[in-house]
């Protein structure tokens, strides 16, 4: 069984409250956050060990622990055919997240981090080039990792003609597209598309886009982070079906 470390407070705490097999929790210092740690790892069982900061930063392979880390079995991702059941079982209002290439894995975190606060049913994300879900993405996600199924699959193609095939209408963010995020109707089943941080969506993908929005600008460099400009798109979807009671 493969594993790995993730850290930080929030990260630790949702994995705990998951069903992933966790072996080891390593603590450093007192406070509140760490006892209610412990005490979760004492009622699944989970071996707790004390460390001092310095053995922590070297098994988390960061400083920045907020004094817990845990030895756990490594993310499980989802299938994408579940991820595609779990929207459909909105009848009509599944949202879901597709990133094309994301490289930094805290942009990759806080996407799905974004994803799960704005209401999405999952995200799909490529196997090959691009960040998978890394301790590093986990704690960026602040746990919400654990709480949002991401499917990783061969073949990006592949998963937005099968989101297609189900009836799921998809929108590709592109920053030189006339349509803006401001008129477009996000009701019936949905898909976001965010493309890589330099090169935006891949060519092939944009061909498949239904639509393609931009985010009017007043100006600065004319351009927005991706997991910046993937928040604004998809709480503009939330806010577009909660205004049409179609959340």
């Amino acid at each position: 069984m493969q594993e790995e470390i993730i850290y930080g407070i929030n990260p630790v705490t949702e994995a705990l409250r998951s069903s992933r097999r966790a072996f080891e929790l390593f603590v450093s210092g007192e406070g509140r956050k760490i006892d209610q740690l412990v005490q979760a790892a004492q009622e699944r069982k989970v071996p707790v060990r004390r460390r001092d900061r310095r053995d922590l930063a070297r098994l988390a392979g960061t400083e920045h622990h907020q004094g817990v880390a845990l030895r756990l079995e490594a993310f499980p991702y989802a299938e994408v055919e579940d991820v595609i059941d779990r929207a459909l079982e909105k009848g009509g209002s599944g949202f879901i997240l597709v990133l094309d290439g994301i490289q930094d894995p805290h942009n990759l975190g806080a996407l799905i981090r974004s994803a799960a606060c704005a209401g999405a049913d999952g995200v799909v994300i490529p196997r090959d080039r691009a960040a998978s879900v890394t301790a590093v993405a986990e704690k960026s996600s602040a746990g919400a990792a654990s709480m949002i199924p991401v499917a990783r699959v061969p073949n990006v193609a592949q998963a937005v003609d099968a989101l297609k095939e189900k009836g799921f209408w998809i929108y590709g963010a592109a920053g030189e597209a006339t349509a803006t995020i401001y008129t477009a109707d996000f009701t019936g089943n949905v898909v976001l598309v965010i493309g890589n941080e330099g090169e935006g969506i891949r060519p092939l993908i944009k061909k498949k886009c239904d639509v393609l929005l931009s985010i009017p600008m007043a100006g600065g460099p004319g351009s927005l982070n991706a997991s910046v400009a993937g928040g604004i798109m998809m709480f503009e979807i939330m806010k577009s079906r909660l205004f049409t009671g179609k959340a």
